[in-house]
């Protein structure tokens, strides 16, 4: 191993270890090892001005397959296309939730079910599994935690099931799409699939999941869920009505509008053959046009921080496929499956979803994406499946801990903070379980389907 590919190791398991210990703020972590794979792995070791500008890719910005892409071709280096959609979504989310769109759905699905806590209970996890098939995850359980919490302390119920089982729900929704969760939206990016591949393949294995987690989760919390009031009707007259959460009848139109324009955009994409950059691109725009003098509030409101943790990571990441590491491990996961196909898929799935468990699934997804790009040239193994294994594995794996994905996090912090603390055990016990449950039967799915 030449000191290239030794540093470009050092570097990625520094900055793993730095971002699950989160001394650091995870963005800097990331752009202070990317800029050590430039200057040390890139500069030093390779002395390769064109590894750096292939790295850094400002020149895709200049051609036209970038913006409008009739055939594939391969991404290296920091992928700006996913950069400028996740951009592009947070100015739209900002954009629906100052118009009250996310508190006003929720608070129009609690009266439809008379604000009994069973129906609630069910309707808001099928509502988070939804909703976060096109909005990140992070946002959706922002809002809904904080309703869920409000409707618990107005129909005296516990809301920590609700919010666990919402936490699960997200993320098993964002599986089920390309722009659900951002390890599809890389995934998807990287090797060309549209929205519809994703929605026909891990959408299915999502939907078939989503309901044994629904009777798996009444099961587990049916009686933590037992209202006070539960003997006698529910006084709707206290409860916040829905028109009062919408602030403006024309924002809450046109953020609607524009929603329901990014979801087509993203639907008939493959069709349109607009990039997904192209995509948020043009989203963000007009959100920001309509806002008129509220553009500048929700530029700032868009998460920086996220955004320079990609660009970071894709550099690092770059230092390890440049030096052949990925190809490396590709060769080993061929070579300890014996190239059997069913092995295979079943290593790049559970490996997956135990090291998102852990690590954020973000970093890993970038890492795996060219590692079974190797894998499939050296054994012949089908990309798309091996493909499938990644999304899912990763998507799905996060949920087993509070630490697994950043949904975990949001939500498990909005409950703490309105004192309702859930800690690991409490976490653990009733979503690990839920995570092996959907895991088995992905790995089904995989087998039936694709081998």
């Amino acid at each position: 191993m030449g000191a290239a590919q030794v540093f470009a190791v050092i570097i990625f398991v520094v900055m793993f270890l730095m971002i699950v210990l989160d001394k650091i703020e995870r963005q800097y972590v990331t752009l202070g090892c990317g800029l050590l794979t430039i200057v040390v792995v890139f500069a030093v070791c390779m002395h390769s001005g064109e590894v750096i500008l292939d790295t850094l890719a400002f020149k895709d910005f200049a051609t036209a397959q970038f913006w409008y892409q009739v055939t594939e071709s391969e991404s290296k280096g920091i992928n700006w296309a996913t950069i400028i959609f996740i951009a592009g979504m947070m100015v739209m989310v900002e954009g629906m939730a100052k118009a009250g769109f996310f508190r006003w759905l929720c608070l129009r699905i609690a009266y439809l079910v008379k604000c009994k806590t069973i129906p609630i209970f069910i309707t808001f996890m099928i509502m988070s599994a939804l909703l976060s098939m096109f909005i990140d995850s992070i946002t959706v359980i922002m809002f809904l935690a904080a309703v869920t919490i409000e409707l618990a302390q107005l129909l005296k119920f516990n809301p920590v099931p609700m919010i666990l089982s919402e936490i699960f729900c997200a993320n098993l929704g964002g599986s089920a799409t390309m722009c659900g969760d951002p390890p599809n939206i890389i995934v998807g990016t990287s090797l060309g699939f549209s929205f519809f591949d994703f929605l026909s393949n891990t959408g299915i294995a999502a939907g078939i999941s989503l309901v044994f987690c629904v009777f798996y989760f009444l099961l587990v919390f049916r009686k933590d869920l037992i209202s006070k009031s539960a003997d006698g009707d529910v006084d709707m007259s206290k409860l916040p009505k829905p028109k009062d959460a919408v602030k403006s009848k024309k924002d809450f139109i046109i953020s609607s509008v524009i929603f329901g324009i990014a979801v087509i955009l993203l639907v008939t994409h493959s069709m349109t053959h607009l990039t997904v950059a192209t995509i948020g691109l043009f989203i963000a725009l007009i959100t920001l046009i309509t806002a008129g003098k509220g553009a500048i509030e929700l530029i700032k409101k868009v998460d920086y921080k996220t955004i320079l943790f990609f660009i970071g990571l894709f550099i690092v990441v770059s230092g390890l496929e440049e030096t052949g590491i990925l190809v490396f491990i590709a060769d080993f996961i061929g070579n300890i499956s014996g190239g059997n196909a069913m092995i295979m898929t079943a290593i790049i799935l559970w490996i997956s979803a135990l090291a998102s468990a852990f690590v954020d699934n973000i970093p890993f997804a970038a890492t795996m994406v060219p590692v079974i790009q190797s894998l499939s040239a050296s054994t012949g193994m089908n990309l798309t499946t091996l493909a499938w294994s990644l999304s899912i594995g990763t998507d799905i794996g996060g949920s087993a801990t509070p630490i697994g994905a950043s949904a975990n996090v949001v939500g498990t912090s909005v409950a703490a903070k309105n004192g309702y603390p859930i800690g690991w055990g409490k976490y653990c016990a009733k979503l690990a379980p839920a995570t092996l449950i959907v895991l088995a039967i992905s790995t089904v799915y995989l087998f039936v389907r694709y081998l």
